[in-house]
């Protein structure tokens, strides 16, 4: 992300973002590149958080055509008129409605199914951003982008009615901090999002966050037979079963991922706005200092329930887990 200075232009829209975090620090912003997939109400308050900060481009991937739904969805980037979206993908929608918030930023689409990109795709990027997609997808997706030789920063997030989850791979991530009266330079070792979530439940402290291992069983459960998001009231014997049987292999208490959680994850088809607005917040903020470098960043899942209002950050990994807040 190494390239010429702001221009003139740049330095009088972001004045106030660079009294904060520097000139360096918006000059990368405005050099990056970031790959979204999968237009979502917390996508859509991601997306605008990063357009307005002053990214260099935004490309979207969402393939699935607007119906009449996306009107009551918390995706506010859908414009409420029949005659606008009919025919249109959730990208193109989008991306519209995107320009208009900067026009400095280059907002695309791209055509096609992100499991289908060959990992060359994708080095076209400094952040790849996956939701509303399966298991596999994510894995694979972030297994291509820790092969390229560029280091790209790897996030999947997902809302489920009221609460939700954000997963960070930043490999080996250098970044600086002030401490004290000094900037010192620090290093974080990120797993990827396959070997986080092979950690067995018995190694993890009892204090992990109950909607870690929900959304397990929730993802699991999708990958053997829906589409990601597509579960209902109707499935909650299955994943209640399901459930039971990843208690029973990964000798954990079946109290740790209670019922009337996850029989509100797959009730709650529509995410809560105001969840959007905290989660997409959270993740502009991290996708921030990871291409600007400077603070510390997530390491490397982030819950948030609305129901007791609380953020939760567990550092779940092979060789060190364990849970903070």
């Amino acid at each position: 992300m190494d390239g010429e200075e702001l221009t003139e232009q740049e330095t009088a829209l972001y004045d106030r973002q660079i009294r904060v975090w520097g000139a360096d620090a918006q000059r990368r912003l405005s050099k990056s590149h970031i790959l979204v997939c999968g237009m979502k109400g917390t996508v859509a308050e991601f997306c605008k958080n990063i357009v307005l900060a002053g990214v260099g481009s935004l490309t979207l991937v969402d393939d699935r055509v607007a119906t009449d739904e996306a009107l009551f969805s918390s995706n506010f980037l859908i414009p409420p008129d029949e005659n606008v979206y009919r025919g249109k993908t959730l990208a193109e929608l989008c991306c519209d409605s995107l320009k208009d918030f900067n026009p400095m930023v280059r907002v695309s689409v791209e055509k096609g199914d992100v499991s289908g990109f060959d990992g060359e795709f994708f080095n076209k990027y400094d952040v790849v951003v996956v939701s509303c997609c399966s298991l596999v997808t994510k894995k694979s997706v972030n297994e291509k982008c820790r092969k390229l030789s560029k280091h790209i920063a790897f996030y999947t997030v997902d809302c489920r009615d009221s609460s939700g989850e954000i997963f960070v791979d930043l490999q080996d991530h250098i970044y600086s901090k002030k401490k004290l009266e000094e900037t010192v330079e620090c290093k974080l070792q990120y797993p990827s999002f396959e070997e986080a979530i092979s950690v067995p439940w018995r190694a993890l402290p009892r204090r992990v966050s109950k909607l870690y291992f929900a959304m397990r069983v929730i993802e699991k459960f999708e990958a053997e037979g829906r589409h990601p998001g597509d579960v209902s009231i109707a499935d909650l014997p299955g994943v209640l079963k399901l459930k039971k049987e990843l208690c029973e292999a990964n000798s954990l208490n079946e109290s740790h991922i209670p019922d009337a959680l996850l029989e509100r994850l797959v009730t709650g088809t529509r995410e809560f706005p105001p969840v959007c607005a905290v989660i997409g917040g959270i993740l502009g903020q991290e996708v921030i200092k990871a291409i600007s470098g400077k603070g510390d960043p997530l390491k490397n899942f982030f819950f948030f329930d609305a129901v007791d209002g609380k953020g939760i950050i567990e550092d779940i990994s092979n060789s060190n887990p364990k849970s903070g807040s």
